[in-house]
């Protein structure tokens, strides 16, 4: 029986939120859900559905005769091990082109990061998802694990390694030395993060329901920013306000988009709280802001 997120009771999906930033395991997650019940409808079940299922929800394949991906290694000084692998996506063609770095959750390169990493390949850009878990073994291949290897990382060293992962791309024999970074969720505030840090290097910032940068770095941001929110995500936009104030204090350029009906995480096809329209606008808004901004 397949289960639609409007079938989802509310509760679970706060439920979720909680497992998914850290707040409890899966064991946890699965009790707590079992004991809710709506109208002979099991808790456990509505939990279940909200797992993702990565198989299905891949939109491009790895083997699309458009793209060529391919995983390598490069040095990442002040990083967690001082080297990083990412997942490499060059577009048809000779290039030079574009680049664009995809930031992943808070649980390494899973399926979905990568196959977010082929769209934009697609779209004519040079893409490069970096996995964060690589020095501590890689993405363990379930974000369970995943999500706990990334919360024993030096957060600090962790930000560097997506830090050089953006100066590689960049810097790439196929890029043009124009880049965009987009992430989601913790990726989402690395994305604001790397705004901070890398000044007139960054042309373009698009995250997605990601923490805000440190207000106090604001004025360093020379990058144009879209930021991507979803109405229904407490957490992150409580943090809004603030962050609008000191962009607008310190003249940076900058969008911000709310979807009506959204959670956070409505663009991640791999579960139930995808949504599908809202997913699609702003993948399409996003890919029109790097155009703008990167050719």
């Amino acid at each position: 029986m397949t289960i639609s997120k409007n079938e989802i009771d509310p509760r679970i999906y706060d439920l979720y939120d909680d497992y998914c930033h850290g707040g409890m395991d899966r064991r946890a997650f699965l009790k707590k859900a079992a004991v809710i019940s709506v109208y002979g409808a099991s808790g456990l079940a509505m939990a279940q559905a909200l797992l993702p299922r990565y198989v299905q929800a891949q939109t491009i394949s790895f083997t699309d005769e458009r793209i060529t991906p391919k995983y390598l290694r490069y040095p990442s000084p002040g990083g967690n091990s001082g080297e990083m692998r990412g997942y490499l996506v060059k577009p048809d063609g000779d290039g030079p082109f574009p680049a664009v770095l995809v930031v992943h959750e808070n649980r390494g390169l899973n399926p979905h990061i990568e196959d977010v990493a082929r769209r934009a390949a697609l779209a004519g850009f040079l893409a490069l998802a970096p996995d964060g878990l690589y020095p501590a073994g890689g993405y363990p291949g379930n974000d369970d694990d995943g999500r706990t290897l990334q919360r024993g990382l030096d957060q600090t060293k962790l930000r560097q390694d997506m830090l050089n992962s953006a100066h590689l791309v960049r810097s790439h024999a196929l890029s043009t030395g124009k880049l965009g970074v987009t992430g989601f969720c913790w990726g989402g505030g690395v994305s604001n993060f790397l705004a901070t840090e890398m000044g007139d290097d960054l042309q373009a910032a698009v995250p997605f329901y990601g923490a805000a940068a440190d207000t106090e770095k604001v004025a360093q941001i020379r990058a144009a920013l879209m930021i991507q929110s979803a109405e229904n995500d407490p957490r992150v936009n409580a943090m809004w306000p603030d962050y609008e104030t000191a962009l607008q204090r310190h003249g940076v350029s900058y969008q911000r988009h709310l979807y009506p009906g959204t959670r956070h995480g409505f663009h991640n096809n791999s579960t139930p709280r995808f949504d599908e329209a809202a997913a699609a606008l702003a993948w399409t808004r996003t890919m029109e802001f790097f155009n703008e901004h990167l050719r």
